[in-house]
């Protein structure tokens, strides 16, 4: 899949089949995320692999919005060494494409509870997490093309120069 056409039509799912994802997938998509660019090559990210059910239910109780990780094949998170990286979205892109360019669909999840999810994760108490990712196999197939209406237009949203 050329990179333009991924960004194109990537789209988040939130409902997965029950099948699993082969671990050589799921190290593609975490050296995806290990090569992300970031600032002065920092990489300020550590990632924790969730694969059991039941961890997965408790992270997603972490996260007002996260209720798509129980049903996820596999989770990530994303442990930050800084409180506040804009790196993280580097890495969280990275690896939602590479999915998507494997067969793979994820969603990103919020989490809103950073402390519980550390303590389950045995994330050192130095460090951050806000951002988890689900991945899996779509339930239903994607969309072909987005809802009408699900982007602004490309004028409405990009200024030359200025304002």
């Amino acid at each position: 899949m050329q990179t333009l056409d991924a960004i194109r039509t990537k789209r988040a799912v939130r409902k997965y089949t029950d099948q699993p994802v082969p671990e050589n997938i799921i190290r593609e998509i975490l050296n995806a995320g290990r090569r992300a660019q970031s600032s002065k090559n920092t990489q300020p990210w550590d990632f924790v692999v969730v694969r059991d059910r039941a961890m997965l239910e408790q992270l997603a109780a972490c996260g007002n919005f996260a209720a798509h990780l129980s049903g996820a094949a596999f989770a990530i998170a994303i442990i930050q060494s800084l409180e506040r990286s804009f790196d993280i979205g580097q890495t969280a892109a990275y690896m939602q494409l590479a999915a998507w360019d494997l067969g793979v669909s994820s969603c990103i999840a919020s989490i809103y509870e950073p402390d519980r999810a550390k303590q389950l994760l045995g994330v050192p108490a130095q460090k951050f997490l806000v951002t988890t990712l689900a991945f899996g196999y779509a339930s239903e197939p994607p969309r072909e093309k987005p809802k009408s209406g699900a982007r602004r237009a490309f004028d409405d949203v990009v200024h030359w120069e200025k304002w």
